[in-house]
């Protein structure tokens, strides 16, 4: 039903349309009500005067006139009840017709997204992924392979041969001799008195390097 009311862009029109011819109605019999109780109050005023004047019979009339007034008010109050209470139900449709709306228009474009991008479509392109990768490892593995005679090396004999280089130098730094030689004797001029050398100390690293060599001259 309200699909039938606000369904389209024509309807929705006619709703506000409908709308706007309400609240002109309802001003309308506003401005009647407050004429038609100015004239009861007024027939209230000639029935007093008349009866000042002892004219029983006018002001009976003046009052019969205010009760007519009356009804009319009231019924003018009625019509302006039932106006309030079609404009409510109106905009409450209304408002019931744009959410539907907004959820419908949702609703559509998940789906439509759901499509575009379904579980299949998801799967294929991370296989693809998956596959451009492993062919870069490929690639990188094919790159760093050695080529040539670079190619026919033994690693082993390489580590063999470094090892053995290692401790040739090792040997070699043991073995060497004392950097600190000992003083030759100093020919002095006659007549003077040669001066007594003076001792040098000698590190810990050489204390310990002439501890090595004495042992193994043992």
């Amino acid at each position: 039903m309200l699909n039938r009311l606000f369904g389209k862009p024509k309807q929705e029109a006619n709703a506000l349309a409908t709308l706007d011819k309400l609240n002109e109605t309802l001003e309308m019999l506003e401005k009647k009500e407050n004429v038609l109780i100015k004239k009861a109050a007024a027939e209230v005023e000639k029935a007093k005067e008349f009866t000042r004047v002892k004219n029983k019979r006018a002001a009976i009339q003046c009052l019969k006139r205010k009760r007519l007034y009356e009804q009319q008010v009231e019924q003018l109050g009625n019509f302006q009840l039932r106006i309030h209470d079609q404009m409510i139900m109106l905009e409450g449709a209304k408002a019931t017709t744009e959410t539907v709306d907004a959820l419908r228009t949702g609703a559509s474009a998940m789906k439509a997204m759901q499509k575009a991008t379904n579980i299949d479509d998801v799967d294929k392109t991370m296989d693809e992924i998956n596959e451009q990768t492993e062919n870069m490892k490929q690639i990188q593995e094919a790159l760093s392979t050695p080529i040539g005679a670079a190619a026919d090396f033994d690693e082993d004999e390489l580590e063999a041969e470094l090892e053995e280089l290692e401790s040739a130098e090792l040997e070699e730094q043991l073995l060497q001799p004392a950097s600190t030689a000992p003083a030759g004797p100093v020919s002095v001029p006659s007549g003077r008195v040669p001066a007594r050398p003076v001792p040098q100390k000698r590190t810990a690293e050489e204390d310990e390097l002439a501890a090595l060599q004495a042992e193994m001259a043992l």
